[in-house]
C-alpha cells in the first residue's frame, strides 16, 4: 500500500525566476516521487480549493476578501513576501485545501501527505514569511468539528517557530502546539506554543536527535487523537536560511523516529512539508521527498 499523496500543478506560482523562495520544488518534488514509484497514479490525489466557509474557522473574513481580492497593501505585501499576484492566490487556496484533504485520507490510512504545506507564519489576520493561509490551522480545525476529535497535536519541527500556529492557538486547550527551532533565526519576535524548544546555531546530528527523542518522551502520555507533522528541512547544514548543521541523514533519522512513534501507538499523521531553503536545489527536492518516503515505508513494514 502506498501512502496517500495529496499534489496540484498550482502548488507552483508564478513568482519570476529570481525570486528567493524556491517555488519550483512543489513541481519537481512529485516528479522525484513518480521516479521512486512512491507516487503512482492510483495514490495520487488532487485537492480543491479550501472553502471560505473553512477558512473562516481560522482566518479574518477581512484577510481572506484581501487575498481573494488581491488587495493587501504594500506593507502587507512586504510581510508576506510573495507579490500577490493570481497565480499565489490560487496557490494559497489549494495548497491549504490540500492539507484538508490530506488530513481527511490520514484518518481513514494512518498515514498521508501533503506535497505542501506548513504555513505556520501565517496569523488569523495576516501573513508572514511566505505563508498565506495557516493550512495546518485550518485543517487542526475542521478535523476537530467533523471528527469530534478532543487533543490534537501540531508537531513543528521547521528550523523557524511556528509563530502563527502559536498565536492561533494560545488559548485553545485540543490543540497542542510544539515547536523545535532554532533560537536566533527567524521570527525574532517569538509566540508562545505549548512547549518550545530552542536550538543554538550549529548543532549537529547527535544532539539534535537527542532533543527530538526527549520530546517524543515527554509527550508520550498525552493523548493525543490525531497529529500535524510539520517535517521542515531547513535544518540542514546546506540550508541557506538555517543555522544548524543537520546532515540528510539526520533528518532521515528525525522522520523514522517521529513517523514511527505515531503509527506504532495507532494515532494517524499528517505530514506537511514545511521550509526548505537549500543552496543545492535538486538536494533540496530530495530532502523533502524523504517525509513521503518514510512514510510509504513505515505503511509497508
Amino acid at each position: 500500500m502506498n501512502v496517500p499523496i495529496i499534489n496540484h500543478p498550482d502548488y507552483v506560482a508564478q513568482i519570476g525566476d529570481d525570486h528567493r523562495f524556491p517555488i519550483k520544488k512543489f513541481g519537481e518534488l512529485i516528479k522525484n516521487l513518480k521516479k521512486k514509484n512512491i507516487a503512482r497514479d492510483h495514490n495520487i490525489f488532487k485537492p480543491t480549493e479550501v472553502s471560505k466557509l473553512t477558512l473562516l474557522n481560522v482566518h479574518k473574513e477581512t484577510y481572506i476578501d484581501k487575498i481573494n481580492n488581491l488587495s493587501l497593501t504594500q506593507e502587507e505585501i512586504r510581510k508576506l513576501g510573495f507579490p500577490l499576484v493570481s497565480s499565489v492566490r490560487r496557490r494559497s487556496f489549494v495548497a491549504t485545501g490540500g492539507t484538508v484533504l490530506a488530513s481527511k485520507l490520514a484518518v481513514k490510512n494512518k498515514l498521508a501527505c501533503n506535497t505542501a504545506g506548513g504555513s505556520h507564519h501565517a496569523f488569523s489576520d495576516q501573513g508572514n514569511g511566505y505563508c498565506v493561509f495557516n493550512d495546518v490551522a485550518v485543517a487542526a480545525k475542521y478535523l476537530k468539528k467533523k471528527y469530534k476529535f478532543e487533543k490534537i497535536l501540531i508537531l513543528d519541527l521547521d528550523v523557524h517557530q511556528g509563530d502563527g500556529t502559536a498565536k492561533i492557538f494560545e488559548k485553545d486547550d485540543t490543540i497542542f502546539t510544539v515547536s523545535v527551532h532554532s533560537k536566533k533565526n527567524y521570527p525574532s519576535k517569538k509566540q508562545l506554543s505549548n512547549i518550545d524548544i530552542e536550538l543554538d546555531d550549529g548543532m549537529e546530528d547527535e544532539e539534535y536527535l537527542n532533543v527530538i527523542n526527549q520530546l517524543i518522551k515527554k509527550i508520550e502520555n498525552q493523548n493525543f487523537s490525531f497529529v500535524f507533522y510539520v517535517a521542515g528541512v531547513d535544518i540542514h547544514c546546506n540550508d541557506r536560511l538555517g543555522k544548524l548543521d543537520i546532515s540528510e541523514m539526520g533528518i532521515r533519522k528525525r522522520e523514522k523516529l517521529v513517523i514511527n512513534h505515531f503509527y506504532k501507538k495507532n494515532i494517524p499523521l499528517c505530514g506537511v512539508l514545511g521550509g526548505g531553503y537549500n543552496n543545492d536545489f535538486e538536494q533540496l527536492v530530495n530532502l523533502h521527498s524523504i517525509l513521503h518516503e518514510t512514510c510509504n515505508d513505515v505503511l509497508n513494514n
